[in-house]
């Protein structure tokens, strides 16, 4: 088993390029075919007739967040292994089934479609090309032979967010904000949420955590992934409120919650921010002065086994289900903060996270894959 916490992500060094990549292969829409690249690369032979497909959902492959992750996942596939490579951005939910079944019509192999959103586009044009394999991400709810759900119980890592939140609020209250109310968004805010109650517990504090109820499933939504600033404007609400950690889950909003406590920040408050899906210092740079930390979903991980199990003649519909214990998911490194960070809050993540892994300490969200 791979201690995740506090380690450094494969992905580090790479981001620039492939992001920079990624935008210059990007479609302008769905009305057009899906752009192709390949590499050569080392594979074995015959490895160049495979193909291997992407679909985002409207926050695009350059959302710094997980349609961001996936791509590079399937990217690094295509140097590793000399596959060819198509994708489609969507811009609107319009866009989910016109984009998936220029895939289907293409003979893609493998397409992945990024996001609990293409739940519904993605049955549908499984059901009518039987014969080619499909893995959504972050949905477990379709039952077809040839789709293959990619899961994260990330409701332990942001556990150990919700902790080391606490821990570092000054002002006594930490926030959370959801893009829309859905399983994929609220297990982050469970999770936080139990981290905050177990610090209170553990040390006899009384943090309180604005912008989610667990209990009654009630919070801070934006209705929306797409708009920037409503993650402005949600932020600066919770800042208003007294939060001095703010955690958004809500995709692309992330930017609008970061430049929020930048601005903050410059007029005398000090917070900080938590990422999620990605490390936020990696793929969000323009961050790193106030994040804290990041919950993340190691999606290009599982992107890259997935294409070398179906490639190799091993698909299956059988979930992928990331944990900590797998190093599916993890609590990233503080990087620019860490000295902020006491000795005794760090070694206590490190006892919480053994402790979720061996099954002593549970956590539990609603939207926890089954």
């Amino acid at each position: 088993m791979k201690n995740s916490l506090l380690s450094a992500t494969k992905r580090g060094a790479t981001v620039g390029a492939v992001t920079l990549g990624a935008t210059a292969l990007l479609l302008s829409g769905c009305g057009a075919a899906p752009s192709t690249s390949s590499n050569s690369g080392s594979a074995s032979a015959g490895a160049g007739n495979y193909l291997g497909c992407i679909v985002s959902d409207a926050g695009g492959f350059d959302d710094q967040s997980f349609n961001q992750s996936s791509y590079e996942g399937l990217k690094k596939t295509e140097t590793d292994l000399g596959i060819k490579v198509k994708q489609a951005e969507s811009s609107t939910k319009a866009d989910f089934e016109p984009n998936l079944n220029q895939m289907s019509n293409a003979g893609c192999n493998l397409t992945f479609t990024v996001g609990f959103l293409l739940k519904d586009a993605t049955e549908k044009v499984a059901k009518t090309a039987p014969n080619s394999h499909f893995a959504i991400i972050d949905d477990n709810t379709i039952d077809l032979p040839n789709v293959k759900p990619v899961v994260y119980d990330t409701a332990q890592a942001a556990f150990l967010a919700g902790y080391a939140a606490a821990a570092q609020t000054k002002t006594g209250k930490v926030g959370t904000f959801g893009g829309i109310n859905i399983p994929t968004v609220t297990i982050f805010m469970d999770g936080f949420a139990d981290g905050v109650k177990y610090y209170n517990d553990k040390k006899g504090k009384s943090v309180q955590l604005l912008g989610w109820d667990k209990d009654t499933q009630q919070g801070v939504f934006t209705n929306t992934f797409d708009v920037v600033q409503e993650g402005t404007k949600a932020t600066n609400n919770l800042l208003g409120d007294g939060a001095d950690v703010i955690m958004p889950v809500a995709g692309p909003l992330g930017k609008g919650a970061g430049d929020a406590i930048l601005d903050a920040n410059k007029n005398g408050k000090d917070a900080k921010l938590i990422w999620v899906d990605s490390d936020g210092y990696l793929t969000a740079p323009a961050y790193k002065s106030v994040l804290l930390t990041s919950v993340i979903k190691k999606m290009g991980e599982a992107v890259e086994t997935i294409v070398k199990d179906d490639k190799n003649g091993s698909f299956s519909s059988t979930p992928y289900v990331g944990t900590l214990e797998n190093d599916g998911v993890a609590l990233a490194p503080f990087h620019d903060l860490d000295a902020s960070v006491s000795a005794d809050t760090k070694s206590e993540l490190q006892t919480i996270q053994k402790s979720i892994i061996s099954g002593d300490l549970k956590v539990e969200s609603a939207a926890s894959p089954k």
